[in-house]
Order: structure tokens, then sequence, then C-alpha cells
């Protein structure tokens, strides 16, 4: 019987078979560091490109629509049906890329409800405040809708037939076969009867067919009236062309939506610019563009530029510490082979030969590790970066040479005789002081470039200023280095006098720089820089949106009603569970300004301002009571009425517009004198962004009684308060009112909407903005990875010495040393580096966001108020926390190593050195 021969491996696998464990780990971080590099991108894409859809979708439709209008000389009418048909000339006249996206389009044409009167049987057509009927005729509306009496309207020049909502019907009290005149205004204004012969029921009422034609509360045309009704009588086109030979005050809509689902940031300039250009091209006699759809887009556009910036300095964090760790681990492998090098060089190979040996070994496992690592990246949601497949190509070159090069580095200069090569000192040489002097000069330099200019404001990020906060980490790792032994000789002479040898060990071999020298100081220092900065960040935004709700809530929940409300209502939210403080508040939205004469009478205009009258200690102790620290003016919370000018709190605009003096402004129809008190540019109840204002306190206001000052908005403060609770007590003074300027029972008072906005909504609404899902991914990627690459760095440094610090344990063992303090010794070597470089690595980390504040721009994510730079307290107290999880790391890395290879073994393996 015959043995069967086994086949030889060729030379490179049985090198690679032989040393997997090294390969492998170099593999993997490089699949790590193409999936980064891969997934990555393609997710904060995805997020921006939701951000982007989403906001789109929430603007209302007069602003995210391009809507088109024009109104044809009555001299020159245009016929409906031929207006109709330019729907989509006009869209494929549209400028590229606009076409292509719109996905949704309509016509409409409308007489009303300007100069046009409806009258009818209805008590809602007839007396003070009749309701609004447009007529409007807009086709396809039969194939979202549903009769529910009657049928679709077919004029046939005689009559003019029309449809009205149920919802409408109802309120209105029409129904079929009613009639409704329609009479415009104005000198030869005619007169056209329209006779109801059907009632729709939309299908979705909430379809956006249906924008302008809901029912509506609208004003009437005397405010201390009330509000009535606005809903649009629907026709088709004949009966508008019929009706338009009458009242020829016709107006037509073409109305394009632009699909949400198909933009991506990428259409961000192109969709600007061709906004912009059809704009400029709607002139003339022709239909005009209406929308906000670019001005929209441009915000968001500027609050992705700076996101991209946090996202590049991160993703550069990130990779530079995944990239730095690939070439700690090749070091490994080659410090590992160290031997083995020695013996081919004795051999006569030369350096290139060297390595080509490792070449020939990299070549075939770590291309397919980073192709892995892409494939696995292309599965995650998103569109790929344009620098994808280049950057992947460099990680295939960089990770495959990296071996062969450090060998061929290394063995430059050979020697066969083993040394101690920690007790060596060398003196740092003219080329190394020249490299650290560049990467300082870098890295000073790039700071002053991103103060003077932002990190993405051309809309492409800068590599090299991505990359300024690796640059000023690695700066600090070589000042830290430079600093380490001078603490660490001090520490040495203490450790001498000590009764124990561990710490003096210990701390040798950490002043000779055993386990920790440039490399994975800089990578450790760059982890910790990162994860420092994301976190300031991160607190910084919060503290500011914190700061927003508290100015513009300005209580644990306000109440905003579009009426005006009794007084009493405040007292009954007072009596509401859980209320403990509540705050009336009066607005009026552009008010003009005047100088006080001196026979008080008002003199020229000073501008408009927003004013809002707000009582000063109500306000005060509902701020107190919500746990909002917002200090207020001494006179603007002084209690006590006065007779004369009250002082006021004003914007530093309206302040710079009034000067000094006596002003008036009006309040709900009557004019009160102030003086400027103070000048704020934010004040509790105001918008963050609000630049003109006037804020009157109402207790001193000289308020008549036979006209006091309304509410209409409130603000309470308390614990567990009920929105439902507040709502239904609002609405009851709101009934209230509306029943005393109406003259009608406070039973068949209509409410008009009431908001209630708690504090925790409000600052919810903050981070629902588009680009938050991308800010929160890379805070969060930023933490974890940064914590991850830490400790792989701490661990590196632990491999990298663990053959050395082997040979040394199993010395000290066979002197009585015992097992605890083996790993005291690990620890007294690495708690004085890996503080020095947490330490590092946080003072960076804490000053980039104040280095880079004009850059990063951080207002844009906080409503325009400003960011002042915030360290949270728990990240305080996890620094400390790093640097135990680093230890206890390295302790287990020890320990593994320990066990794979028996210290007494190590010096038998290790004898050559």
């Amino acid at each position: 019987m015959t043995r069967r021969s086994v086949p030889r491996l060729p030379g490179p696998l049985r090198r690679i078979r032989a040393f997997a464990g090294h390969l492998g780990l170099l593999a993997a971080l490089g699949l790590v560091a193409a999936l980064l590099a891969t997934g990555a991108p393609r997710l904060a894409n995805r997020y921006a490109d939701q951000g982007l859809s989403q906001d789109v979708d929430r603007l209302p439709y007069q602003s995210r629509d391009l809507i088109f209008t024009r109104t044809p000389d009555p001299h020159e009418p245009i016929d409906p049906a031929a207006a109709a048909a330019r729907l989509d000339p006009i869209r494929d006249g549209l400028t590229a890329p606009l076409p292509g996206l719109v996905h949704r389009q309509w016509f409409s044409g409308q007489i009303g409800p300007d100069d046009l009167r409806a009258l009818g049987d209805s008590p809602a057509l007839s007396g003070g405040c009749r309701a609004s009927l447009p007529l409007r005729a807009q086709p396809g509306l039969d194939h979202v809708a549903t009769m529910v009496a009657g049928r679709w309207p077919v004029s046939d020049g005689s009559t003019v037939e029309a449809v009205i909502s149920r919802d409408a019907a109802e309120v209105l009290r029409l129904g079929v076969d009613s009639q409704v005149t329609l009479t415009g205004r104005g000198f030869g204004a005619g007169t056209v009867p329209v006779r109801i012969v059907g009632i729709y029921q939309p299908v979705d009422p909430a379809a956006p067919d249906w924008d302008g034609i809901r029912l509506a509360d609208v004003p009437c045309e005397d405010p201390t009236a009330g509000t009535t009704w606005r809903v649009p009588l629907l026709t088709d086109l004949s009966g508008l062309a019929d009706v338009a030979r009458r009242l020829p005050t016709v107006t037509y809509t073409w109305r394009y939506r632009v699909d949400e689902q198909r933009l991506s940031t990428t259409h961000l300039p192109g969709l600007m610019a061709a906004i912009g250009e059809v704009r400029r091209a709607a002139t003339g006699d022709g239909p005009r563009l209406t929308t906000s759809l670019d001005a929209a887009l441009s915000t968001f556009d500027a609050q992705l530029r700076s996101v991209r910036a946090l996202v590049a300095v991160v993703q550069a964090g990130i990779l530079a510490t995944v990239l730095g760790l690939i070439a700690l681990a090749a070091g490994l492998v080659v410090e590992r082979r160290r031997a083995e090098l020695t013996l081919l060089r004795a051999r006569g190979a030369s350096a290139s030969e060297v390595g080509g040996w490792f070449l020939r070994e990299t070549a075939l496992v770590l291309p397919v590790a980073v192709l892995a690592g892409w494939a696995l990246g292309r599965l995650a949601p998103g569109r790929p970066a344009e620098v994808e497949l280049p950057l992947v190509a460099a990680l295939v070159v960089g990770t495959t040479l990296a071996v062969p090069l450090l060998a061929m580095v290394g063995q430059r200069r050979t020697s066969v005789v083993g040394q101690r090569r920690d007790l060596v000192r060398h003196r740092p040489s003219l080329r190394r002081l020249t490299a650290e002097a560049v990467v300082l000069l870098l890295a000073v330099l790039g700071v002053v470039l991103l103060r003077q200019r932002e990190l993405g404001q051309t809309g492409e990020v800068d590599p090299y200023l991505a990359s300024v906060p690796v640059l000023l980490a690695s700066a600090a790792a070589l000042v830290a280095l430079r600093i380490v032994p001078w603490p660490l000789r001090g520490l040495l002479w203490v450790a001498a006098r000590a009764r124990t040898a561990v710490p003096f060990l210990g701390l040798a071999r950490a002043g000779r720089g055993a386990p920790v020298t440039v490399l994975p100081m800089a990578v450790l220092v760059v982890a910790v820089a990162t994860g420092i900065f994301t976190s300031v960040v991160t607190s910084t935004v919060a503290e500011a949106r914190d700061q927003v709700s508290d100015r513009e809530v300005a209580a644990d929940a306000r109440i905003v009603s579009v009426t005006y409300l009794e007084p009493e209502t405040g007292d009954r939210l007072a009596a509401l569970p859980g209320v403990t403080a509540v705050s009336g508040v009066a607005t009026e939205p552009g008010q003009r300004l005047r100088s006080r004469n001196p026979d008080g009478s008002g003199g020229p205009s000073l501008g408009q301002a927003q004013v809002m009258v707000m009582d000063g200690p109500s306000l005060a102790k509902v701020l107190a009571h919500s746990g909002i620290d917002i200090p207020l003016p001494p006179a603007f919370t002084r209690p006590g009425r006065l007779d004369g000018p009250v002082p006021a709190v004003v914007s530093p605009e309206v302040a710079e517009d009034l000067g000094p003096g006596v002003f008036l402004t009006e309040v709900q129809g009557r004019q009160y004198a102030f003086t400027v008190d103070t000048v704020a540019s934010t004040f509790p109840g105001l918008a963050a962004d609000a630049r003109r204002f006037v804020v009157l306190p109402w207790q001193a206001l000289p308020v008549p009684d036979f006209q006091p000052v309304r509410p209409d908005q409130f603000l309470v403060a308390g614990a567990g308060l009920s929105p439902a609770a507040l709502t239904a007590a609002a609405e009851a003074g709101q009934r209230a009112y509306l029943a005393t300027v109406l003259g009608k029972p406070i039973e068949e008072v209509r409410t008009l909407p009431v908001t209630v906005t708690t504090w925790e909504e409000h600052r919810r609404t903050l981070e629902r903005s588009g680009v938050n899902r991308l800010l929160s991914f890379t805070f969060h990627t930023g933490v974890a990875g940064a914590v991850a690459l830490a400790l792989l760095a701490v661990g590196f440094a632990v491999l990298a010495e663990a053959p050395a610090r082997g040979r040394v344990l199993s010395r000290l063992r066979t002197m009585g040393l015992s097992r605890r303090q083996g790993r005291g010794l690990l620890l007294y070597e690495l708690v004085p580096l890996v503080g020095i470089a947490v330490l590092a690595g946080g003072l960076v980390g804490v000053a980039l966001p104040r280095l880079l504040g004009p850059a990063l721009d951080l207002t844009r994510f906080t409503g325009g108020l400003p960011a002042p730079v915030h360290v949270d307290p728990f990240l305080v107290a996890g620094v400390p926390l790093l640097v135990v999880v680093t230890l206890l790391a390295a302790l287990g890395v020890e320990s593994l190593v320990n066990r794979r290879t028996r210290l007494g073994e190590v010096l038998r393996l290790g004898e050559e050195d």
C-alpha cells in the first residue's frame, strides 16, 4: 500500500496559509474601508434626496407648484377651450429639466372672487356678509369625484349650470335646482343666473386636484362682521365662456406639479436655474409665473451645503483613521516577518525582490477583500458618489501595495545582528522634522482658509479643506509625542523610589515609546478628535434648538387662534388641571409706526413692524414656571398702568429707523404711544428670525374699558397639559367673541382653527427639516465609528509590541512577577500615552467647532439663532470612560495574545532577538 502524495501548494499560497491571521486582519480593514467609502456616501445621498422630497412635499401648493396665470384684456378675450388647449404646449416650453419632472398638471378658468357678488335665497347669500362663490371651470374633476345628487353641468348656451360640494351645500343650504345670481361690480357690470344641477363629493378631499376649491373661511369685507365662506361653483368650459361674455374678468391658470419623488440633490442647481429662466421669460402680455419653489430649493441647498461640509469632515476623519489602521496592520505584518525578511536579504535578495515576494501574497487576497467591501457597499440604498470608483481603485492599489512598500522601506538597511531597539535613541532626522513642519503648516493654513470662506460654498467640498481637521489632529499627535517624555521623566523619578518595580518598568517602556509610536498615536488622536468634534457639534445644535423653542414657544404650550378671543379665556385656561401660569398675547402684524407730533397727532410713517402686546408680569411668571431662563427688561415687567407713553422693546432694525422720541402705533383700531426702552434682537414669543418688531407691555397700556385689547394667543405653563382641553377652552373663548360680534347665539357660531403647540412638539419640528436625517446619520456615524476605531488603534499598538512585551514578561516571570502585576505593567505603559492621546484628541475636537465655525455655519440648523459652542456634561464624563474602556480593550487583546502564545515559549521562539 503506497501513501498517496499530497500536492504541495505554490509558495505564495503556503505563505498566505501560514500567515492567514495577519493578512486576514489587513483584508478585513480593506473590506471595511471599501464598505465605508461606498456605502456611507450612498446612504448620505439617500437621506439628502429623501429630505428634499419631504421638504417639497410639505410646501403648500401655491409655493411648490409652477402656476402660470393670465387675465386677458376684455377687448381681446380668449376662449376657455383655446386656453385649456395650451396646457401641454406651456409645459413642453419650460426650460429643461422641468418638463421631465412634471407629473401632474391642471388647467382652470375662474371668475371672481374679486369684483363678484353672489345673490340667492340662501341666508348665506343675503345680508351684509355674504358668502363668496366664484365660478370655476377645471376639466378632469369628474374623474376624481362622485355625484351625490344630480349630474355634472352641461351648459347649452341658454342656461349656465354648475355643481357644488356636499360640505358647501350643507353650510350654505343650497341644493339641486337652487338658483344663484352672479353680479359684477362697477359700472356696466352684468348679471348672470346660474342653476345648480348637482352636488358632488371628492373621492379624496386632500388630493391636489381640489387645491383652491375646498370650502374655506374668509374674513368679511367689514372685518368687524367676522368671517364668511368661500367655495367655487364648478361649471364646464362652455358655461365659463357664456359667463365671460357678460362678466369679462376671467383668470386662466395653468398649474404644473413637480414630482418630488423624481427629485434628487443633483437636480438643485439646474432646477433653480431653470425656474429663474422661466420667470424671466414669463413677462409681457403672456402668462406670469407664480411659485416659491426656487426659494425653497435655495434654502434647502444652503442647508445641504452645510451638512455636506460636516459630512466631509466626519468622513475624512473616519477614512483617515481607517487608512491609518491599514498602515498599522501592514506594519504589523512586516514586523512579524522581520526574521524572514532578514534571511531573504542575507541570501542576496534586493529590496525590490523583497517587495515582489510580498506582492505575490497581497495581490491574491487584498483586492478581493476590497472588491467584496465595494460589493457590500453597493447594497446600500442611494446614489453612488461621483468619486466612488476612483476611491475604490485607490483602496485596491493602496492596500495591495502597503505591505510590499513597507517591507522595501524597512529593508533598505539590513542587519543580521539582533539588538534591543527600544534602547536606541535616535535624534529626529532633518527629513522627519521637515515633514512634521509641513503638517503643522498645512493645518494652520487650512484653518485660516476655512475661516475666510465656507467649506462647501461652491457646492463642492474642497478635499484639502475637508482634511484640515485630520491635519490638526495629526499635528496635535506630533506635538503630544514631543511633550510626552518630559512629564514621564518626572513620573519615572517618583516611580524609581517606590517599593514596587512595576510602575517604574511600565513607565520606562512608555518613555521609550514602546507601545505607541507616531502612527498609532496619530491614528488614536484623529479618531478621538473626530468623535469629540461630532459630539460637540451635536450638543451645540441641540442646545441651540432648545433655545429656539424657548424663545418661539416661550411656555410649555402656546395657543394661537386665527381670530380674537375673549379676555376671560385666560381664566378658563388657568382653571384647567396642571396649569400653573397663563399669559395673553395680542398680535398686530404689519402695523405702521409714526412719530408723535407735539399736539399728539401722528407724524410721517417710519415703516412697518410686527406689534405684540404682552403682559410683562404674567409673561415672567410663565417663563419661570416653564423653566425657561430668559431675562426680561425691568421696565417691561414693572406692574401698573401708565397714562403716557409706555416703554417698548424693539428690534435693532426698528430702533435704527425710529431713533429717540415718542412714537405711535395702532393696536386693534386704537393708537398707543410708546418710547424705545430696550433694543433686543429677539424676544420670547417671536420667531427666531423676526427682524422688525415692537413689543408693548400690556399692563402699562392706557386701555379704555369700552375698547379692550383682546388676545389672539395664550402662553401656558404647567405639567401634564392636555392639548385637547387647551383647544376646547380656547374655542369657547373664540365662540364667545364671535357671538358678540355677529350678534348670534353662541350655539350657532362655528369655531375657526385653533392651534396648540407644546414645547416638545415645537422642538421635534426643528428636527423634521429635510436635511435632519442626514445630519443625524452623520452624528451617529461619527461618534460610533470614532469609538470603534479608537479601540482598534489601541489594539494594534498592543499587538505591535506583543512579542517584545512577551519576552519582558517571561523574563520577569522567572523573577516572581505575578499575572496581576503583568497586567499592571501594561496599564502603566499605556495610561500615560493613551491619556495624552485622548486629551489631545479631545482638545482638538472641542476646538474644531470654534475654529471652523464660519465654515460650518450651524445657524442654518437652528432657525437662524446663533449657535455658540456647547459641550455636553455627559461628554466630559465620557472621556474618562473612553480611557477606561480603551485600557480594558488593551488588556483583552494582551490576554488573547498570551493565550495563543505561551509566555514560556517566547524566550525560545525569540532567542534570535
